[in-house]
């Protein structure tokens, strides 16, 4: 059962997120924060146990699951696990006056008091600290630039060999924090910085603290019934004084997109699914760069699929423009050649039954970095082909890092 409370004291919506935010950090519990693409709302889910979220479950997609925030890494492992976080604590900065708390949780009674009685306290006295959670894991392999191009060139090998059709290859970078570095400011920034992103800011016990502003759709179910992918691949540089619409694309990023979206397809074929709207491609801006992308609907109110977003997000993930085709043989690659552990980087993460039943909201986690006590690990990768250049590549991952490191130079 779920009660809505009357925020105790004058607060702005910042402030009471520092307090909830806070709340979490102080006990050791998983938060996490978020803005869905052209929309102004924040909103924020705490679950007061860290061992609930650990679940390990792909989330279902329907109106009858349980509501939380999914955080999933690239692949699944004991070191980097799946993550749901339950939907213990709500608030949204729409309606700033109230906060949901769900009682049936357990432990609910107890943790709820606690919150009340910090929200009291917090009220009158100067904004807490944040002590992020950080993940224990030691920090990634980071490529410089030669060892970058030889994965790249070992790629294209493996393309011309017919061992796969595309690799997806991927790097992580480190920019130290600057002084009095601010994690919930900076997600903040990156709402105002990218309004058209996924933006989120989540900080769980074993995986540490996330930030990031993604474009990409991975399985969204909207509550008038529709469910919505996307297939988004192909990058270039938003040219100064230029339209997206004007931009011109070579045949490389052409056929990546065109191998992105012909795997969301056969994904459609595999649950027998025809009735599906396709449109596109087209070129869309996200932050400093364009891509390619097509978007995929269906409307489930016309076609009698009710778990078709659960059954599409375990056949999507992870998709073919992070990891490549065949999807396996792409996959087995990766882990043989690529040198590092992408943890929750190219994983998905979003709102499920959030703020209301019926709608679920993922999307892949791209554009994001790591906090670490002094430094932001970063990550960005590039769709590989028979064409692919080892030297434009790297640029392709270097403008990439720009999108959530732009943060780091405020």
């Amino acid at each position: 059962m779920r009660r809505h409370l009357t925020w105790p004291g004058p607060a702005a919506a910042p402030e009471r997120l520092r307090q909830l935010v806070a709340f979490a950090l102080q006990h050791k519990l998983p938060v996490a924060l978020w803005r869905l693409p052209n929309t102004e709302a924040v909103q924020l889910c705490l679950s007061f146990s860290a061992e609930a979220a650990l679940t390990g479950l792909t989330p279902a997609l329907e109106p009858t699951a349980p509501a939380g925030f999914a955080f999933f890494p690239f692949r699944d492992t004991d070191h980097n696990p799946a993550l749901f976080l339950p939907a213990d604590a709500v608030f949204d900065t729409e309606h700033p006056e109230l906060l949901q708390v769900n009682e049936a949780a357990e432990g609910a009674a107890t943790l709820a008091h606690a919150l009340l009685e910090w929200l009291n306290s917090s009220a009158e006295q100067p904004a807490p600290a944040l002590s992020w959670h950080v993940s224990p894991q030691p920090v990634p392999h980071m490529a410089p630039p030669e060892e970058y191009a030889a994965l790249v060139r070992r790629s294209v090998e493996a393309i011309e060999n017919g061992e796969v059709l595309k690799v997806v290859s991927s790097r992580a970078a480190s920019q130290p924090l600057p002084p009095h570095f601010d994690a919930l400011n900076a997600f903040l920034e990156l709402t105002r910085r990218y309004p058209t992103a996924f933006c989120s800011l989540v900080s769980a016990p074993g995986a540490g603290t996330w930030l990031g502003a993604t474009p990409e759709i991975l399985a969204q179910v909207t509550q008038d019934g529709k469910f919505c992918t996307m297939a988004l691949a192909g990058t270039q540089p938003l040219q100064q004084g230029h339209k997206p619409s004007e931009a011109i694309w070579r045949q490389k990023e052409i056929e990546e997109q065109a191998l992105v979206a012909r795997y969301v397809v056969s994904c459609f074929k595999q649950l027998r699914l025809r009735d599906y709207q396709e449109t596109g491609p087209r070129t869309v801006a996200a932050g400093e760069v364009l891509h390619l992308r097509t978007d995929f609907m269906v409307d489930l109110r016309k076609v009698p699929f009710p778990t078709l977003g659960t059954d599409m997000l375990r056949l999507l993930h992870p998709t073919s423009a992070v990891g490549g085709m065949p999807r396996q043989a792409a996959l087995d690659f990766i882990e043989k050649h690529e040198g590092y552990d992408r943890a929750y980087y190219s994983g998905f993460l979003g709102p499920v039954n959030l703020p209301q039943p019926g709608a679920a909201h993922l999307f892949v986690n791209l554009r994001c970095f790591q906090l670490r006590p002094t430094e932001a690990i970063l990550y960005a990768g590039t769709g590989l082909t028979i064409d692919s250049d080892p030297a434009r590549e790297w640029r392709e991952t270097e403008l990439k890092l720009r999108t959530a490191g732009a943060i780091l130079h405020e």
